[in-house]
Parts: structure tokens; sequence; C-alpha cells
């Protein structure tokens, strides 16, 4: 639903570029009597829904949302449209034909219709290193807090006081198999909150790949920020549930400081109306001091999409979100090298040049390059920031009763989700939406520099931003010290 008064343009990217101790982020009851649905709004579109028997189940003046529950035919009458099952390579879901229709006053109060159409809206960004490469990677894969150490955490703080929003869009944990991981780290067990979002719920055992999603990001953030407390957000996997579970997020009681999202399809496989809802939360999170962290992907610069035109994945691709991107990281001599992850088999980061959102003002000094694709759309470059990916190189994750290597940079979001929850607790403020501060004013010397490399059609570029891995991955003590400032 559209916002009692919108947001004005620039509104976050000014917050953004003010250092830490000059900002003064919106409280979440603030930004409600602000920008929250009119109650107003919120009765017409309940007194619609009585119009045409549907049930009023949820209203939020927060989320600007009502959710209504009826019988398909209700609901087909209601909105002016049909209904259908269809099959995809993604399994059976339920689609529509034909656009959406309002009465006139309500054309402008609804932003968006969602949920009519429950298809697979994204896809897990981990991968977990096959049993017959296994061998390669002995001697290369460390646990999270290895990795936490490899790029300088300040280790004088552990996240303590911060709760990050985990975003999960199927799989579970079980909490008897991560205690007994973190236990065998050394490291106390996270306290983790399980949150069900349009009826989805912690089911571990369903979907295996799923079920490594929940497990990696839960093992990598409880181990990188071991004081932090997590709150997992389980949400049906569709464009509906998807922005259910980060508006609920952002706008929980427990006021979470970061939200991490390993999980993402490509651009052009969002409609508008979803990406413009989902662009209004990242936009609220950034009001409200919330660093949002997600994931570039991990099938290169084709996002997977089959054909010749390069894609980027979404919601990194937003600027509102820390995009997060992939290198292959090995020690030698006590020091780490990186290049671009690439296994040349597919599997490689996500990166390139948004097609549907403008070059931000604050990446007009990095030289991002013109898109690939005919045309060469001058467009927002993904991604911002890296870590190590690669599966052979990969994060020691598991039951606790072993463990296995896994990447991709799903693996990433977490990781830089437990740095920003230190940063946080050492800078004694929220760092809140970073992409300003980190492209306008902070050296790019408290990041390690991936200077060989490339995804397929983008290449890593020496001592500067490139649509590989962006800046490159983090040096944490520099970073918090330039934070500081």
């Amino acid at each position: 639903m559209r916002p009692r008064s919108p947001i004005p343009a620039g509104a976050a990217d000014e917050v953004g570029r003010l250092p830490l101790g000059q900002r003064r982020y919106l409280s979440r009851r603030e930004f409600v009597s602000r920008h929250g649905a009119d109650r107003a709004d919120l009765a017409a579109v309940e007194a619609f829904a009585r119009a045409h028997g549907l049930t009023v189940r949820q209203a939020s003046a927060a989320r600007r949302a009502v959710v209504l529950e009826g019988h398909a035919h209700r609901m087909e009458a209601a909105f002016g449209t049909s209904l259908a099952r269809y099959t995809s390579s993604r399994g059976s879901y339920r689609g529509r034909t034909g656009p959406l229709h309002l009465p006139h006053e309500l054309e402008q109060v609804i932003q968006a219709v969602l949920g009519l159409d429950d298809r697979p809206q994204a896809h897990v960004c981990c991968r977990m290193l096959p049993l017959e490469r296994l061998d390669r990677a002995k001697g290369r894969s460390y646990t999270p807090k290895r990795f936490a150490e490899l790029y300088g955490f300040p280790s004088r703080f552990d996240g303590r006081g911060q709760r990050i929003a985990v975003i999960e869009l199927g799989g579970g944990f079980r909490r008897a198999g991560l205690h007994g991981y973190f236990e065998r780290l050394g490291v106390e067990p996270p306290r983790i909150t399980a949150v069900s979002v349009d009826g989805a719920r912690n089911r571990p055992g369903v979907d295996q790949d799923a079920d490594g999603e929940v497990m990696l990001d839960l093992e990598v953030i409880g181990s990188t920020a071991p004081g932090a407390e997590l709150v997992v957000y389980f949400a049906p996997v569709s464009d509906r549930g998807f922005i259910d579970a980060v508006t609920t997020a952002i706008f929980d009681p427990r006021e979470p400081s970061i939200v991490s999202i390993s999980w993402g399809d490509a651009e052009e496989n969002w409609t508008e109306q979803a990406r413009a809802v989902f662009d209004d939360a990242l936009r609220a999170a950034a009001l409200l001091g919330i660093t949002v962290c997600a994931a570039s992907g991990d099938s290169g610069w084709t996002d997977g999409v089959r054909g010749d035109r390069a894609h980027v994945d979404y919601p990194a691709s937003s600027p509102y979100a820390l995009a997060c991107g992939g290198t292959r990281l090995e020690v030698r001599d006590r020091r780490i090298e990186e290049v671009v992850w690439n296994d040349h088999d597919g599997r490689a980061t996500g990166g390139g040049v948004s097609e549907f959102y403008a070059l931000p003002r604050w990446q007009r000094r990095v030289r991002v390059p013109r898109s690939v694709n005919p045309g060469g759309h001058r467009g927002r470059g993904v991604p911002d920031v890296a870590g190590n990916a690669d599966p052979e190189t990969g994060y020691l994750v598991g039951n606790g009763d072993d463990t296995h290597p896994y990447g991709g940079t799903s693996a990433v979001a977490p990781l830089w989700a437990g740095l920003v929850a230190r940063l946080n607790q050492g800078c004694g403020t929220r760092v809140g939406y970073l992409n300003p501060l980190l492209y306008d004013t902070i050296d790019p010397s408290v990041f390690n520099d991936v200077p060989h490399g490339g995804n397929g059609r983008y290449r890593a570029r020496r001592g500067s931003w490139d649509a590989c891995t962006g800046y490159g991955s983090p040096r944490g003590r520099a970073l918090a010290a330039a934070l500081a400032l």
C-alpha cells in the first residue's frame, strides 16, 4: 500500500553519506508515523475485501500490507484475473493470466498485489563441495571462525548486543546439531529464535539443499559473531513470502540491526511491482539503521539465465543492499591470496551491471563498466564487497558429528553480517546503510584487493572496484578504524 508520506528521494543516501557519529536513524515508531499506511487506506482495503467475500487475516500499518484470504474464485472476481496451476522446472505453482484490476478508489492506494502467483521466486546461493572433490579441499578449507581471523575481524568484539535477522525461504535446523557444531568449535552456541512467516516454519529434513543453506547461514554468523542473537524468519519461496519475511524482520519489535539474505534470483525474473515493494522495504531499512547483506549469486555473469545476455541477482542489485560477491582464498606463507571465484563449470561469483537500476551517485567514481549486453547500459554495479566463496577453499560446517566444505556467495552474506555485528558493537552505533560511505569516504585500503580472474564476461581490475568482487574482501580491523573516524 502507499505510504502516508513517501520517503523523500535521496533520503537514504543523505543518511548513508554521514559519518556514523552524525547519523540519526528513525525509530520504528517514528517511521510508521511518517511513512506507514494511513488508517483510512487500510479501512478502504478492508471494505473492498468484505465486499468480495474475502477475509482480512492481517493488517499492518508498519508493513503497509493487508493479508486477504478466500476461495480462488473470489480472488479472481475481486481482482478481475484468472488463476490456474502450472508446472515448470521449479515445480508446480499457482499463476495468473491477464492483468489485475482494481476499483477506481483503490488505484492510488494499492501499490502491489502479491500472493496470487506463488511460483518460486528465489533459490539458494550455497554450494556443497562434491564428494569426488573432497581431497582437493584438504588443508584449504577452514572453519568460519578461522575465516574471521584471516580477514582480521576486530577480536575485541563478538557482536554482543546485536540481533541479526536471517531470511530463509525453506529448510530448517535442529538445535542439537547446531549446539554440537558450536561446542566442537569451542564457541558458545548463540541464542537462536525461529519466526514463522505466512505459515512457513522451521522444517528440517524436507529439502536438503535448503537445510544446507540454513546450516551454513547460522553457523557462519554464529561463529563470526558469537555474542549476537540470531532471529530466523522462515517464509515461502514466493515473491510475497520473500518480501513478507524481510518486512517482518525490519519492523520486528526485537529490532534486528542486520539482515542477512542468501537467496535471490535474476532481476528479470522479478515483476516490477514486486521489486518496487522490496526496494521500499530496503529503503526503510536504511532509514532505520539496518544493514542488509545480500549474496550476489553463484552462476557467474548469466545468473543462471539461459542465453547470451548478462544478468545480475536481485535483491543484491538493489542500491540499498550490500551486495556480497565471491573469491577463492588460499593461505601462502601466512598471507592470504585471493582470486575471483570461478569453477569454470557455470559456478562462479555473480557480478555485473544492473539493467534495472541506474548508476548510483556514490558509484560514479569507481568506473563501473558499461553492461556487456547490447546497448551498453550504465547501471548499478554488483557486487560491493566480497569474501571467500569457493567450495574447494570453503567453510567447514556440519551437524556436530562431522563437517564438510561449503561455499557460494551465500556464505559471504552471513560472513559480512557477522563482521557488521562486530562493527556495530565496536562503534557503539549501527553502521546501517554502508554503501555511500564505502564508495565516497572510506579508503579502499581497508579491503584486500582481488586483482585476478573473472566470472565469464566481467574481469577483475587491480587496485580498484570491479564487477566480480567489488572492492574485495574485508580487512576487518582497518575497516573498524575507518568507520570510527
